[in-house]
């Protein structure tokens, strides 16, 4: 079967259209035939091995796993004897190891049923970006009615979610990003979008309750400074440094929680069916839908992959399988 994947780390051109071979399931495995998969900054960190620390979990040389993507939506095309929530035929979406493939073993636990009336393009941008942002606003920023609330890297695959999510939660959301990408972001119902080539949202003035970071650019000083005395800042991810990525950052606000009155939430998102059906009531009630930038086939993942690179993606990329 075709697979995108690569042997050493490096910009999209590492990427290779490979011949590998068919998995099969385990006892408790589903078989997908895959027909989208989005592509995620995650991708594009697992490629290029940075920050460099992580090579010590992925391989030094080059990834021990091979195969790039995490999100997909597609068919079952088998099930192991112990899986009893899936048969073949069935439309899925969620998450996988290795999905920028023609099939993928998963585990039933980590895969939801397709909406009926929602595409694969549209599913597959869900699971990853969908479930952190939902992780991060609801359940650990606890936004609520009436609070402000501030996305900075609003018009990434997760904080296109994290917009849309803070709003049908009730809040005065303000938005971050570049000014190319002001219109679409406005377009998700954002109630101000800062273009941060034209104003510093940590020296306006403003105070927010819930700070949603998806960027990890600024200093923990100039975030806190966006912050209400009580506030809460939630972390989701970021480039960071080449070296450590955000993880300086992270332990700057670690050592300092105690000391302060703002609230610093730290997380790992996790993908689970409960998130998925959440997000599933939120796109048929209209209040969330998936902002597909562009579609490629599996063959042109590296053009894919270049809109994660020069940051020119709006939402999420989709290679189509």
């Amino acid at each position: 079967m075709k697979a995108i994947g690569q042997d050493g780390y490096g910009s999209s051109d590492v990427l290779e259209l490979m011949e590998i071979e068919k998995p099969v399931p385990k006892d408790d495995e589903v078989l997908v035939r895959v027909r989208a998969a989005s592509i995620n900054s995650l991708d594009w960190h697992f490629m290029t091995g940075l920050p460099y620390m992580m090579r010590l979990m992925l391989g030094i040389r080059g990834p021990r796993a091979k195969i790039r993507g995490a999100d997909l939506a597609g068919e079952v095309e088998a099930v192991g004897k112990d899986v009893t929530g899936f048969k073949p035929g069935d439309e899925v979406y969620g998450e996988g190891e290795g999905t920028f493939a023609e099939y993928v073993c998963t585990s039933e636990e980590k895969l939801s049923p397709k909406p009926a009336g929602m595409s694969f393009e549209d599913a597959s941008a869900i699971p990853i970006a969908g479930a952190t942002a939902l992780q991060g606003i609801r359940e650990l920023g606890q936004v609520q009615p009436g609070q402000k609330v501030l996305i900075n890297g609003a018009s990434g695959g997760v904080g296109t979610f994290a917009v849309q999510i803070a709003k049908a939660l009730g809040a005065e959301v303000t938005a971050v990003c570049n000014t190319d990408k002001v219109e679409m972001v406005r377009s998700l119902g954002a109630d101000r979008v800062i273009d941060y080539t034209d104003e510093d949202f940590a020296r306006s003035g403003d105070r927010y309750d819930v700070l949603f970071d998806g960027v990890a650019n600024r200093s923990l000083s100039d975030l806190r400074r966006a912050l209400t005395p009580e506030g809460t800042l939630v972390f989701s991810g970021g480039t960071g440094s080449k070296l450590l990525g955000p993880i300086g950052l992270l332990s700057r606000a670690k050592l300092l929680s105690p000391f302060v009155g703002h609230k610093f939430r730290i997380f790992v998102a996790k993908v689970t069916p409960e998130r998925l059906a959440d997000l599933e009531r939120l796109y048929e009630d209209g209040k969330v839908r998936p902002v597909v930038y562009k579609t490629y086939p599996l063959s042109e993942a590296r053009s894919g992959m270049r809109h994660i690179e020069d940051r020119t993606v709006q939402g999420k990329v989709v290679l189509t399988v």
